[in-house]
């Protein structure tokens, strides 16, 4: 009977965990779609919707925000516990999504997104140790592939889900979250294991965190408003500088803080450094992808949130496919050629839709080729190079590594939305297809630079599978001259 009950509360437990993964995972989803019907909502008439430009902070704070407190929530879970940094986690990211679904005002909903992300910075990096705390030694492996395979899921519920909350009300995308959260820490008061702390001394360098922050926020804010600025203007330049002394800042200080934010050294290492590149550049060209779509179906072809996001299923539906029945290519190939094989298959899909995207709606010939090229490209690449990255790093730097790799994603999801707006102008329309095809065409070139990293990456382990290798070549003359 005791033993039936701890089974049962086991799995309460990792259905508590993966139930508050998939709301956080779905998120980025359905604030996509969502976003040109949050523009009309704030817009100053019911025919001058807010400008892209300003949309894009409902984005880029999120992201911004998870990148800085990644790490700081990592490690502040490591010190006092897995538990209640989860659970503090959820609470302040349902409490956000209820201020985001009640903001009057864009700025206001902008503030309380940066918000959810603090609450995301907590529940993610605890998720996994809570998960794999919470279930027998023997069933680690197969927890933290359905860990894994959560962001997979949401990635293929996201737009559809996304598209009919919208059409009753795009507030309904955060109201969402609230009953979730409520049930996932009532629940998770009761079933989560107690962890004990697994470190003690300094916190990251907060300061750092702070920089890096500064650093992104400028980047983003010169990009989005330097095409209404200009691009020589005084205050774009002021940002430019801005973020370039706060990231000069911000390397000298993790260089020689005793504890810092991203311990940059671990870049050097051939493997972990060409990795990090692939996932910064490779995650540009998708962010520029995915919101590109979501502007392209809505503003161009007119199309409803809910029609746009089941044209956009495809996509993500088949990325856990690919990553399922390519582990055993990763496996005996190793991670390189499947970086630069789904760093082709992106580039080929973006240069799809540049050649065949059409004012004139058709889906058959333009989108749908376009995400499963970029579905397969996704499957193919982002994951791997996450794994080529981490396995690459001594066994006690692994979950630095992992940090530094997922903030890396945050930082260049926040560089191609605001690169696209950049491009595109803050008012979409018919008049910007060319522009649209400049920003594919970018993310095409991207994506092929992405699978030159990947030939870096198969380089750089064939050489350090031949250095470990013992060269009985050599070895035997030896033996033979005695």
């Amino acid at each position: 009977m005791r033993s039936s009950v701890w089974i049962s509360k086991q799995g309460l437990a990792s259905t508590v965990i993966l139930l508050a993964v998939f709301m956080t995972n779905l998120d980025l989803w359905i604030v996509n779609v969502a976003l040109p019907a949050m523009g009309s909502s704030f817009g100053s008439a019911p025919d001058r919707p807010a400008t892209l430009g300003s949309l894009s902070w409902v984005l880029n704070a999120y992201a911004i925000a998870l990148a800085a407190l990644l790490v700081v929530a990592g490690r502040i879970g490591d010190r006092v516990g897995q538990r209640p940094v989860f659970l503090t986690g959820v609470t302040v990211f349902t409490l956000a999504s209820l201020a985001c679904a009640l903001a009057p005002n864009l700025w206001t909903l902008v503030a309380a997104r940066a918000l959810q992300a603090v609450g995301a910075a907590a529940q993610l990096p605890t998720s996994l140790a809570l998960l794999l705390a919470s279930v027998p030694t023997e069933r680690r492996t197969r927890a933290t592939r359905n860990w894994a395979a959560v962001g997979g899921l949401a990635a293929a519920a996201g737009p559809v889900a996304g598209g009919l909350l919208v059409q009753v009300d795009w507030r309904w995308v955060f109201v969402i979250n609230v009953p979730i959260g409520i049930a996932t820490v009532a629940a998770g008061l009761r079933v989560l294991p107690s962890t004990a702390p697994r470190e003690r001394g300094r916190l990251p360098d907060l300061l750092g965190a702070l920089l890096i922050t500064l650093a992104i926020a400028a980047l983003s804010g010169a990009l989005v408003q330097a095409p209404a600025w200009g691009w020589l203007d005084g205050r774009s330049l002021s940002l430019y500088a801005l973020a370039l002394v706060s990231a000069v800042v911000f390397i000298r200080r993790s260089l020689r803080h005793s504890h810092p934010l991203f311990e940059l050294p671990l870049l050097r290492l051939p493997r972990f450094g060409a990795a990090s590149l692939g996932t910064f550049v490779f995650g540009t060209a998708f962010a520029i992808m995915l919101l590109s779509n979501v502007l392209w179906c809505q503003e161009i072809w007119h199309w409803s949130a809910l029609r746009t996001g089941a044209a956009m299923v495809p996509g993500p539906a088949l990325v856990p496919v690919v990553t399922l029945l390519t582990a055993r290519a990763a496996q005996r190939l190793g991670h390189g050629p499947l970086v630069t094989t789904g760093g082709l298959f992106f580039a080929a899909a973006m240069l799809w839709r540049t050649c065949f995207a059409s004012l004139d709606a058709d889906y058959w010939l333009d989108l749908l080729p376009s995400q499963v090229l970029g579905g397969v490209g996704v499957g193919l690449t982002l994951g791997t190079l996450v794994a080529a990255g981490v396995s690459s790093l001594p066994g006690h730097r692994a979950a630095t590594g992992s940090a530094v790799v997922n903030s890396v994603r945050q930082i260049s999801a926040t560089v191609g939305v605001a690169l696209l707006v950049a491009i595109v102008g803050t008012h979409v329309g018919p008049a910007q297809r060319q522009e649209f095809r400049t920003a594919w065409l970018i993310a095409a070139a991207l994506s092929v630079v992405t699978a030159v990293v990947g030939m870096r990456i198969t380089r750089t382990a064939r050489r350090t599978r031949e250095a470990t290798v013992p060269t009985a070549a050599t070895a035997a003359p030896l033996t033979d001259a005695h």
